[in-house]
């Protein structure tokens, strides 16, 4: 009898239809919520997509998962997962975060024999999770948006460091996995405990991938780019990255539509057999080509429009002189999904787009002095500092940067339908939550508030000395210095201006934005090292960021 290895995992709600992922152990029929679908098989495991049609609108739908007729999930006196389709088109509660390690729940949280001092703390998901439970489901987030670092493929747990001992007969096997089969192990770890489980049958997700879900760093420039190309394990690395990422999370990120339209999982359902050499084809065209693929897509709540960004995947570095953190052809992507005409603009990216001023500075000079705005020398050294510091956010891509913002300038001002009530950034990465608020030029005649929300780790939080650096960076003198340094390297100003509405916090974290018509409302909540038993959510810092 088939068993179900990880799932369901609620991915896609729209106002009549859902899509529902599992992964089972053997070839079978999914049935969920009057719906069925067989599987598919890559390298000997075993999916399926659901798309369940015909729901009403504004309806709630407890559901089982049946493999072959027989019911696999829940277990006895647990919990049904739950599709609860949108009563209103005006009106979104949507959770973000991003980073999370898969550490023992217990302390100290430990990755290795050497990481005894720093903790990994209290899960914030799981938080959220034993929130939920307690809850009704009106109060439940309407959707889970998580941005980036999913899993840890360069850092993994003594669980997984163990079983890849066993597979490669090494004493010494690296804390990093290798291939496809790994990838999968790392998924399982992140997904498989029972909270989380439950969660995530329960809210529809958007996910989109950063560096550690691939290495840490990845695709910082050119030269680390090149560098890591040298190494013999990368290749089958780097595929078995997007083989994984494709199955786990980018599938679910397309609507019932798009999933129709999708030649890959049309060639992979019609195959019959094992399709691993049909995906690992189409993972090595994603690593060829950084044009031809496009991770990044579109979700529409209603009257709020999320479009999630590629800001790892898609990126153009091979010159330091002209690097993009998004190809031509993804930019054409992007200005035909950023229009007025919504009550909301969403736009998630997993690096934030505006940093404190002095990280701004800072990483927009290092750009140009690895440029060579200093000479050859300083361009070296300034590589060195690059790698070393993580300086490669969307100010280190000015030209991005300046090109995102006159996106976001032009919706604002009404060019491109009726302007929003709000645009709002949301992003994770930087370990510390925040939000700031923008402002274009005096006379611009930007009628949208544009607001920059942080949110980050949801477990893996900053020790006390990446701590202390970062709060003198959020500081004035910081900011003075940085500042010189980039009109010493002839960096131009930013053509819009931006401050901080409260002090960055470094706990693990979980944010929530409220959107109710024309109003927004953010709340980012945290938890609390001694309440690793019976984790609770609590609030950090709240802001009103639009009135209705």
């Amino acid at each position: 009898m088939p068993n179900l290895l990880l799932g369901p995992i609620l991915r896609h709600v729209g106002p009549n239809d859902a899509t529902v992922w599992v992964e089972t152990d053997a070839a079978c029929e999914v049935e969920a919520l009057g719906s069925s679908t067989r599987t598919f098989c890559v390298a000997g495991h075993h999916y399926a997509l659901l798309v369940v049609d015909g729901l009403a609108a504004g309806s709630a739908h407890e559901y089982d998962v049946r493999l072959n007729g027989v019911g696999v999930w829940p277990a006895a006196g647990e919990p049904r997962g739950c599709v609860r389709t949108p009563r209103r088109d005006d009106a979104l509660r949507l959770a973000f975060a991003s980073c999370r390690v898969a550490a023992p729940h217990e302390p100290p949280y430990t990755l290795s024999k050497t990481d005894d001092e720093r903790g990994r703390g209290v899960d914030a998901l799981a938080a959220l999770a034993r929130r939920m439970s307690g809850t009704a489901p009106d109060a439940w987030p309407d959707a889970l948006l998580l941005v980036g670092d999913q899993v840890y493929a360069d850092e993994v747990t003594p669980a997984i460091r163990e079983r890849m001992r066993a597979r490669h007969g090494d004493r010494d096997a690296p804390l990093e996995v290798a291939d496809f089969e790994e990838y999968t192990w790392l998924y399982h770890e992140a997904w498989g405990d029972d909270a989380i489980r439950w969660l995530l049958a329960s809210i529809p997700s958007a996910m989109v991938f950063d560096d550690h879900d691939v290495r840490d760093d990845w695709n910082t420039s050119g030269t680390w780019v090149r560098q890591i190309r040298e190494l013999p394990w990368w290749r089958e690395r780097l595929i078995g990255a997007y083989m994984s990422y494709w199955l786990y999370q980018h599938l679910g990120n397309l609507s019932p539509a798009e999933l129709r339209a999708d030649e890959t999982l049309a060639a992979l359902r019609a195959h019959g057999g094992d399709g691993e050499p049909l995906l690992r084809a189409f993972a090595e065209r994603a690593a060829d080509e950084v044009a031809g693929t496009r991770w990044s897509f579109r979700r529409d709540f209603g009257r709020t429009r999320l479009v999630v960004l590629d800001s790892r995947a898609g990126r153009i570095v091979a010159d330091d002189r002209h690097r993009q953190m998004l190809s031509d052809e993804q930019w054409e992507w992007v200005g035909a999904q950023i229009s007025g005409d919504v009550d909301h603009l969403l736009i998630a990216t997993s690096l934030p787009f505006l940093m404190a001023p002095a990280l701004h500075d800072a990483e927009a000079w290092n750009e140009a002095v690895c440029a060579g705005a200093w000479g050859g020398l300083a361009a070296r050294l300034g590589e060195k500092l690059r790698q070393g510091l993580d300086l490669e956010h969307w100010p280190a891509f000015q030209h991005s940067f300046n090109r995102l913002a006159e996106e976001l300038r032009a919706v604002a001002c009404g060019e491109r339908g009726p302007a929003p009530g709000s645009i709002v950034l949301l992003s994770g990465d930087v370990h510390h939550a925040y939000v700031a608020q923008a402002a274009f030029p005096r006379g611009s005649g930007a009628q949208s508030v544009v607001v920059q929300a942080v949110c980050s780790p949801m477990r893996n939080p900053l020790d006390a000395r990446e701590r202390r650096f970062l709060r003198a960076m959020h500081r004035r003198p910081a900011a003075f210095v940085a500042r010189l340094l980039a009109r010493a390297a002839r960096v131009p100003a930013p053509r819009m201006q931006w401050r901080l509405l409260a002090p960055a916090t470094f706990d693990n974290h979980v944010g929530t934005l409220e959107l109710d018509g024309r109003g927004a409302h953010m709340r980012v909540e945290c938890t609390r090292p001694e309440e690793w038993r019976e984790p609770e959510l609590h609030t950090s810092f709240e802001r009103t960021l639009a009135r209705i």
